[in-house]
């Protein structure tokens, strides 16, 4: 077939012309590879989950959603867990086992004493303060005492750890390792009747605070007893928490030796155990020097080794006659063993990670880079290089350069500060980005758990603090994208305090590397967890930077958002917003007539009575006039925001004809020569065209329209007898006349053509000064000799001896206004 001109074939007909012949002869093929073009999108995980009364839905997008509980979605009441349930879980916090051979099990060396001390002291229900150095063997002494003490309260042995935890922090985890309750993160209330009536011996160690925040968290507790582990350098605990204090010291010579040659698994010869007295003198006894100067021992031994002397089977290979085994001289390596300084013993760990494999060394340049916190060893394969870098945590944890911190390890105490100084924190920033990377993708995969994510938070927000300070912009941009990912997980998984560091750190990154999309994001996502957590200020405050910066990136799904969350910030607040119509810069007199930031409307109708109803208030004029009498309960017109634009151009086209109407009624005033007797300068502004319908404040309550309220004004001011205001012949007052001083509107709801909710402009109360109704070049006209009686529309009542306030003479676009009998101000 011509290449060129192709048949019916290729477009999947036969020769004929026919498509069904085509298709029962074409093949049918599976493609070989997936089509790229078009992959399922990536699912977003979207969790709900009841904060308080409040539904906290977070949202990675567009950011977390906040909104009353509906009745129907309450969370269940939290029940207790059952003793299987609690070892269950205890099981699953405790740090995983690593790979290799097993880890050696170090007994308890000459701790009988205060073992027994705090066991008895625990079973009375006191509190205990366990203070002590670091290495000092705290962590192994309190296993053992939680191991003494499972069955002496109700709800069991709880074991917390206190390293970068706060107060709130650990209220809510004994909170969630005696109830089960998924989901439900319970308010104040809630949270401390649950704690009143728990009763478990609590094992907290690595606590990093003291004072009135240790008294916060043993008030919340009544019926719970502490067992306290602490350094030496944390804050004291106040007078009043009634803790009973017992100091850890170090092993003494003897026990230190002992502790040294069950680490080498043999005995000590007299070379190597005046060394090891020389290290208790320098160390002063402390437990961690002596494992670490064992396996210091251990690496030399079976470095002194020939490694080709035994086959895999461990029989002697290719040996001659007559030559002696390595290994059967005394010590570990004969002659030829030579042991370290006594610097070197004291501090070992540059000694000890040289003699480790080099995957062991790469994962100690990773925890240096991440101030100390070592990732879990199913990350090491990706973040080393090495499939088999998972069991690096192994031989770490074996030397003592690991202790357990929770469910995870970390750096043992002093090993940070030693590595650093042999070079293993060079590169500390590339490799945190390296971690950032492999943080990112993991932790936003939605097959991996908030869970999972949580028992991760110290080393993911570690290594978001490592790369803020960078100089240089890809830096913090991968920062802003582990946040980004990682934030959403420990909200949803419970663990705020790292949600709350996490936003911090992306929102300093987000701000560094210019990107204003996120850093809106981190902004909303604070006040959101300000709101839980009932800081209504800071909510308000991030809220509206949040809002204000994605209205400027035109983010309206993003912005709508964090309107909702700001009205219900307002809504709980419990204060009162009123805002109305003001100049660009003018500042209210009264701070409740303070409009809301720009960028926010808040809607929000409020009645605000009268304090004096019986009494004249004259204020300056800063809003619209209100929509109905005060004394009714009138609403205001709250604008804000956007509809600041064009509240101010219907304002100016308002003034302009206001400006007009004043010029005409100065003109046909009675003071002017040329003007006729009918001419009266208090005619509704209405009459001269529609700028009464510029201002949305100014619509009707009766559903009555501007043309029909014009009419209605236009024929009762001609019923009325004409006469100009402040005249000295008017009549005295009948059903068909008004009073001298009043407009033809004041009259008009007795003839009911206008609605009788407008205010009058000009209405004043009778013995009280008139005030000037415009500005014009004539002269004033005298004051009346004698006081005009009033109209049937105005009760009378007894003349006033008031002081003379000022009148209003402002030039707002809506003029003066009254309500009832006496002026009122918007």
């Amino acid at each position: 077939m011509d290449p060129i001109h192709r048949g019916p074939e290729e477009f999947g007909h036969d020769g004929n012309g026919f498509a069904e012949e085509a298709g029962r002869r074409r093949s049918s093929r599976d493609p070989l590879t997936p089509d790229f073009g078009q992959q399922t999108p990536q699912q977003v995980r979207i969790v709900p989950l009841v904060a308080g009364d409040l539904l906290l839905t977070v949202n990675p997008v567009d950011g977390s959603e906040v909104e009353p509980c509906p009745p129907g979605e309450q969370p269940a009441e939290p029940v207790r867990r059952t003793p299987e349930k609690r070892a269950d879980r205890d099981r699953a916090a405790a740090p995983p086992v690593p790979p290799g051979p097993p880890v050696l099990r170090l007994p308890l060396l000459q701790r009988e004493d205060e073992r027994e001390r705090l066991t008895r002291l625990l079973a009375r229900g006191r509190s205990v303060r366990l203070t002590g150095p670091a290495g000092s063997g705290r962590t192994a002494l309190l296993n053992a005492v939680a191991a003494d003490c499972a069955e002496l309260a109700p709800d069991g042995v709880v074991r917390l750890n206190g390293h970068k935890r706060t107060v709130a922090d650990l209220l809510h985890g004994l909170f969630e390792a005696v109830h089960d309750a998924p989901l439900h993160r319970p308010g104040r209330e809630l949270l401390l009747e649950k704690l009143r009536s728990t009763g478990a011996v609590v094992v907290l160690d690595d606590l990093e605070f003291g004072g009135a925040a240790l008294d916060e968290l043993l008030d919340a507790t009544p019926e719970c007893a502490f067992l306290l582990a602490a350094t030496p350098d944390v804050a004291a605990p106040g007078p009043d928490s009634h803790l009973e204090e017992v100091f850890l010291a170090g092993l003494d010579r003897a026990a230190s030796v002992d502790l040294m040659e069950r680490v080498v698994e043999r005995k000590l010869t007299e070379e190597e155990a005046n060394w090891a007295g020389d290290l208790w003198f320098e160390s002063e006894g402390l437990p961690l020097r002596f494992v670490q100067a064992g396996a210091l021992l251990r690496q030399i031994a079976l470095g002194s080794t020939d490694p080709t002397a035994y086959d895999e089977y461990g029989y002697l290979e290719n040996r001659p006659a007559g030559e002696p085994v390595a290994g059967d001289t005394d010590g570990p390596a004969g002659a030829e063993a030579v042991l370290p300084s006594l610097g070197e013993g004291a501090a070992p760990a540059a000694l000890l990670g040289s003699r480790l494999s080099e995957a062991a060394r790469d994962t100690l340049r990773f925890a240096c880079a991440l101030g100390g916190e070592v990732p879990h060893q199913a990350h090491l394969p990706a973040l080393v290089g090495d499939t088999h870098a998972d069991a690096a945590l192994g031989e770490l944890a074996d030397c003592g350069l690991l202790s357990p911190a929770g469910s995870r390890y970390r750096l043992a105490a002093g090993v940070l500060a030693q590595l650093e100084a042999a070079g293993y924190g060079e590169g500390a920033t590339d490799r945190a980005r390296t971690v950032a990377q492999h943080y990112a993708w993991w932790a936003g995969h939605p097959s991996v758990t908030p869970a999972r994510v949580v028992a991760e938070a110290d080393a993911i927000v570690a290594a978001m603090a490592q790369l803020v300070p960078g100089d240089g912009a890809g830096q913090t941009s991968v920062a802003v994208l582990l946040a980004r990912s990682a934030s959403p997980a420990f909200a949803a998984g419970l663990h705020w305090s790292a949600w709350e560091r996490s936003l911090r750190i992306g929102q300093e990154a987000g701000r560094i590397a210019g990107e204003v999309a996120e850093e809106a994001y981190f902004h909303h996502e604070l006040g959101v967890l300000a709101l839980c957590t009932g800081n209504l200020d800071r909510a308000r405050a991030e809220l509206e930077t949040s809002i204000s910066m994605r209205g400027a990136l035109a983010d309206k799904s993003g912005a709508v958002a964090g309107r909702r969350a700001l009205a219900l910030v307002d809504d709980r607040s419990g204060g009162t917003i009123v805002s109305g119509v003001m100049a660009m810069g003018e500042t209210p007199a009264n701070p409740l007539l303070a409009s809301p930031p720009r960028g926010l409307p808040a809607v929000m109708p409020v009645s605000m009575p009268r304090t004096y109803p019986d009494e004249t208030v004259v204020m300056s004029r800063q809003s619209a006039p209100p929509v109905a009498d005060e004394k009714e309960g009138g609403r205001f017109a709250v604008l804000g925001g956007a509809r600041r634009n064009l509240v101010a151009a219907g304002a100016g086209v308002l003034l302009a004809g206001v400006l007009g109407t004043v010029v005409t009624l100065g003109l046909t005033s009675n003071t002017d020569p040329q003007g006729g007797s009918g001419a009266s300068t208090e005619q509704s502004v209405t009459e001269g065209g529609d700028a009464e319908e510029e201002l949305p404040a100014e619509e009707p309550t009766d559903g009555t329209t501007p043309s029909a309220r014009t009419s209605g004004s236009a024929s009762a001011s001609s019923s009325t007898t004409p006469g100009p205001s402040g005249s000295e012949s008017a009549p005295a007052g009948g059903s068909g006349t008004s009073s001298p001083g009043a407009s033809a509107s004041e009259t008009a709801p007795s003839s009911g053509g206008s609605s009788p909710d407008r205010p009058s402009p000009t209405r004043t109360k009778p013995g009280s000064p008139k005030p000037t109704p415009t500005k014009s070049d004539s002269p004033p006209p005298s004051p009346s000799s004698t006081p005009p009686e009033p109209s049937d529309s105005v009760t009378p009542t007894e003349p006033e001896t008031t002081e003379p306030s000022e009148p209003d003479t402002s030039d707002s676009a809506s003029g003066p206004s009254g309500a009832g009998t006496s002026p009122s101000v918007a």
